[in-house]
Formats: C-alpha cells, sequence, structure tokens
C-alpha cells in the first residue's frame, strides 16, 4: 500500500468518526433590528443557513425586540443564538390556541409557539423567548423538539405552556422561566440548573409527559420558585401522562407553593404511576409532612446519584459543558 493511499483511508476515517460532530470553523451571522447587521430578521439570518450544515453558525442578535415566528429547522445543526443581554435581546410572537385558523377551526396548542427548535445541537446565551397572548389560553413561547439543546442566562416569558419540550436533552443553566398554567410541559429530558422560575398565578408549574420506558423527565437541581402573589397557591406539577416525572433538588420554594405539592389531574389511577421527588427543599413552600401520600422523598444517597452526566449523558455521553 502506497502513503498516498494510507493517507487517503485515514482522512477518509476520520471523516466518519466525526459525523455527528460541528467542524470547527464557525460563521458567525450579525442580526440587528437597526438594519445595523447582514439582516434585520432573526429568521432571515436562518434561512440564510444552508441545509444540512455541520458547521457551528453563531447568530449574534444585536438588542431588540423582533416580533416573528422563528423556526430552526432539523436540518440546520449547530446553531447558537447569541444575544448580549437577555431582557434587551426579545424573539417574540402572540399566537394562543384559540385563534381561529383558515379552516374556522382554532388553531390548537402546537401551532402556537414564537420559537421553535427542531434542529440538535442548538444552543443560546442572553436571548428572552416570549409569548405575549396573555391569559388566552395555551401559548408557547418555546417548542423544543431537538436533542443536546443548551440554554444559558436566557429567559422564557408566557401564561399557559410557556416551555414545551417533546423529546431529547435539554439543559437550562442561569435561567429565568415565567409562567402560570403547565407553563413547563411535555416528555422531554431537561436539567434546569440554578434556574429562577416564577409564578404569575395559581395553577401547576409543570405538566410532564414521561414516557413510561424513560428513566428522566425534568429535574430542577438548585433553582429557585417565586410566585407573584404567595396567595396564589401552585402546584409543583400535575402528569399530563400518566409515567410524568418531575425531580426538585436542593429548590427554595416561597409560601405560593401548595404544601400538598402534588395534584393528581384528577385521575386517581395517575397516583400510581407518576414519579414526582424532592430532596432538600428549603423555604416555606418546603412542606415535606404536607405532601400528599404518592409523591416520594428521595434518600441523600439517591439525590446525590442524580448528576448531570447520568440525567443527560444517554448513550453518546453528552456534557453540555463541553462546546
Amino acid at each position: 500500500m502506497t502513503k498516498s493511499m494510507l493517507s487517503l483511508i485515514c482522512l477518509t476515517l476520520v471523516s466518519l468518526c466525526g459525523c455527528g460532530k460541528a467542524s470547527r470553523v464557525s460563521h458567525k451571522i450579525i442580526v440587528a433590528a437597526d438594519g445595523s447587521g447582514q439582516y434585520t430578521s432573526v429568521q432571515a439570518a436562518i434561512d440564510s443557513i444552508e441545509h444540512g450544515n455541520t458547521n457551528p453558525v453563531i447568530i449574534a442578535i444585536k438588542p431588540g425586540t423582533y416580533k416573528e415566528r422563528v423556526k430552526v429547522s432539523s436540518g440546520k445543526r449547530f446553531v447558537h443564538f447569541e444575544g448580549q443581554k437577555a431582557e434587551t435581546t426579545i424573539l417574540t410572537f402572540d399566537l394562543h390556541a384559540n385563534i381561529v385558523g383558515d379552516d374556522g377551526m382554532p388553531i390548537g396548542t402546537f401551532r402556537t409557539p414564537s420559537t421553535t427548535i427542531e434542529a440538535d445541537d442548538f444552543s443560546a446565551t442572553n436571548i428572552t423567548f416570549a409569548n405575549t397572548a396573555g391569559p388566552q389560553g395555551q401559548a408557547l413561547a418555546i417548542s423544543v423538539l431537538g436533542d443536546r439543546t443548551v440554554f444559558r442566562n436566557c429567559r422564557f416569558i408566557g401564561w399557559q405552556d410557556t416551555i414545551f419540550t417533546q423529546a431529547g436533552r435539554h439543559y437550562y443553566k442561569d435561567c429565568y422561566i415565567e409562567g402560570r398554567t403547565d407553563f413547563i410541559f411535555g416528555g422531554g429530558i431537561d436539567y434546569f440548573d440554578r434556574c429562577h422560575i416564577f409564578c404569575i398565578g395559581k395553577s401547576y408549574l409543570t405538566a410532564a409527559s414521561t414516557p413510561k420506558d424513560q428513566q428522566w423527565g425534568y429535574v430542577f437541581m438548585n433553582c429557585k420558585i417565586t410566585s407573584k402573589n404567595i396567595e396564589d397557591k401552585t402546584y409543583l406539577g400535575r402528569p399530563w401522562r400518566d409515567y410524568a416525572a418531575v425531580m426538585f433538588i436542593n429548590t427554595w420554594m416561597d409560601e405560593g407553593i401548595r404544601p400538598e405539592g402534588w395534584h393528581n389531574w384528577n385521575k386517581p389511577e395517575r397516583e400510581k404511576t407518576s414519579r414526582y421527588y424532592e430532596y432538600g427543599s428549603t423555604g416555606p413552600g418546603a412542606n415535606p409532612k404536607e405532601r400528599v401520600a404518592w409523591a416520594h422523598t428521595l434518600t441523600k444517597e439517591e439525590a446525590a446519584a442524580v448528576t448531570l452526566s447520568k440525567v443527560l449523558g444517554g448513550q453518546d455521553g453528552w456534557n453540555p459543558n463541553i462546546r
């Protein structure tokens, strides 16, 4: 075998082994509402990315309110939204489930997201994802359908159904999440790390639909839960589907959290299958003796075993802290 043939084989192997990983060469696109960037629209910047992209693309979004529906389709991986400050970099729209569509019927929950992330390997820093429909029914700020998604220092603002995660693994670090009813819901594996959860009315914080054969659902680690009005008591969650899985570990809770903690969605049979856990809850909303009998308290050893790598690692060993 000649040296040239050997080199060609080696290059081919390296290329094959690199499938599913982004190239180290990144491309940057600047979006500015005032016209000082390459685009004034976030969606226009996304549309400029080649389908089947394998290179990291940074979409730097300058401060402004971008009222548009945003979608990162499944063929556009390795996209990163980068804002300067979440409070001043806002992606928003205002659809809600009761709006009547062209067919004369309400459009329903899943046609309302202001932002939809279908692609794997998406990330965002310093961005607000919002739906401003208010108390009109289901109105998603964001729908996350891809795998290996990371949000850092982001804000999620809505009323009912703020964040929907259908499947995949998602990591939230130092984020702020606001809503009223079922405002974190779905069947994804989501790890909330030192996030601030703000309840703006008496209702339900989570509505998980974790599949039966999926070990992990929603994990809140070292988070803080506060309420707009502590008299408007909120449940930690209710099971959208039978095997809903939610954990709160070392989370501070204000008086706005109901002492019983969890609701069965008026389906007593789900008390036998729902997987609701707490450990180390603190604050006036932490009431272990008052929680419903069908919720569980983790032991110290069990809580210590709920690590980032175990929850999000999966078969590919994903670590959201390695970029």
